[in-house]
């Protein structure tokens, strides 16, 4: 009988272990006080250990440094309560890469309730953690997105409301026209890219919840999630380029500083910002200012009109980097005028782009994010913010020449 009973006990471990090494999480045993004395064969393979490394606690030595503590002392805990014991952590395997596992272990009591041993299983949940951490970045994304988007709708709106106030502008009803037509398209898009990610997030938080995530739809869902991302901060930066533009059209505030200034030294002065993206761009400048050229104008549209004669060159003329060089004079003109002349030695305009250069959101350069609205605002500034004139000659290969004469009493 005795025989009997020992290799039925046998047979019935035997099972046990073939049961155990073939499952497809890892499997463990300890005694009451929680020394492991047991593995099965699949942690073994992960892990390239051997029970004489791991028995007892030596399975810390697999653990990522940065988590080892924590789960020693919730672990700890259990054995030293016996309540059953749950946590998730990253395991080294073999080859010196960590995965997550969703660990738990139960105890086994006898009939008079002590426990006896515990039983323990790890489950690779990689994927899933993945799965959730995309997700959560993923809307996060998705929500950053429609704040910009919402707050660069609000900021449309003031616009056009400053824009209804400007009425001095005759080509106000035409701007806004052009506006809301440019504005549309990139929010159109930028819509239709969120919701497609609003409506993967929710396919895919589906997948995470019944914890069915395959390899194939994370990374099908984070290509989504990176391409939908990219799609909507070029065109959201597109936006917020064509809002700036047109905000600098519509906002009057800067004609109420009026005040006499020398215009040789303040140009001096703005072009000494604007020199590092000269240099930037390989380009040469050549300055002559006359001194004490005293006018009694506004200092904001004067140097708005500097800057942008300075990034329309170096954005326009000078394609592919090419070498050149740029040059300003200031000087009195007439006893009631002044004269800025500006050149550069650059690709030059050809006569129908030349015809249409002033034109609102005219660019050949839609391509690099152009809004086609530098020219228009230097023109409005010149003719209707400073009284002043504005004329144009340029040809392909010749470079290209602004003159500007404004009154030196505005």
């Amino acid at each position: 009988m005795l025989a009997a009973n020992e290799n039925a006990l046998r047979e019935s471990e035997a099972r046990f272990r073939e049961l155990a090494d073939n499952i497809s999480q890892f499997a463990w045993t300890a005694d009451a006080k929680g020394w492991i004395y047991w593995y099965n064969r699949r942690w073994h393979d992960h892990t390239g250990t051997t029970l004489e490394d791991m028995q007892g606690w030596g399975w810390q030595k697999v653990h990522h440094p940065e988590h080892v503590n924590r789960v020693v002392q919730r672990i700890r805990q259990s054995f030293e309560t016996g309540t059953p014991w749950e946590d998730t952590f990253p395991l080294r395997s073999k080859d010196g890469n960590y995965r997550w596992f969703l660990s738990r272990a139960l105890p086994i009591r006898n009939e008079a309730g002590d426990v006896i041993r515990w039983f323990g299983t790890n489950t690779d949940v990689t994927e899933q953690i993945e799965a959730e951490n995309a997700l959560r970045e993923s809307e996060r994304e998705l929500r950053n997105a429609k704040d910009v988007a919402e707050a660069a709708l609000q900021n449309l709106r003031e616009t056009q409301a400053s824009l209804i106030e400007a009425e001095k502008f005759a080509a106000l009803g035409r701007l806004v026209t052009g506006v809301a037509h440019e504005i549309n398209n990139p929010v159109g898009i930028c819509l239709t890219v969120a919701s497609t990610l609003e409506r993967k997030s929710a396919l895919f938080g589906a997948e995470v919840a019944r914890g069915d995530v395959k390899r194939s739809s994370l990374n099908d869902f984070l290509e989504t999630s990176r391409d939908g991302s990219a799609q909507l901060v070029a065109n959201l930066k597109r936006v917020a380029g064509l809002i700036q533009s047109f905000k600098q059209i519509a906002d009057d505030r800067i004609s109420s500083d009026q005040r006499t200034f020398d215009l040789g030294k303040f140009t001096a002065q703005v072009l000494m910002s604007l020199r590092p993206s000269l240099r930037e761009r390989n380009l040469t400048l050549d300055v002559e200012c006359q001194p004490n050229l005293l006018i009694n104008s506004y200092p904001g549209p004067c140097e708005q009109l500097l800057t942008i004669l300075f990034l329309n060159s170096v954005e326009h003329a000078f394609p592919d980097g090419k070498e050149g060089a740029v040059a300003i004079k200031v000087r009195a003109s007439g006893e009631d005028s002044v004269e800025i002349l500006f050149s550069d030695d650059g690709c030059g305009m050809s006569a129908e782009v030349r015809r249409q250069a002033f034109d609102p959101f005219f660019t050949t350069r839609h391509h690099l994010g152009s809004t086609g609205l530098g020219l228009h605002l230097l023109h409005n500034i010149v003719t209707n913010r400073l009284g002043g004139r504005l004329d144009l000659d340029s040809s392909p290969g010749a470079g290209t020449k602004f003159q500007i004469v404004l009154p030196r009493i505005r």
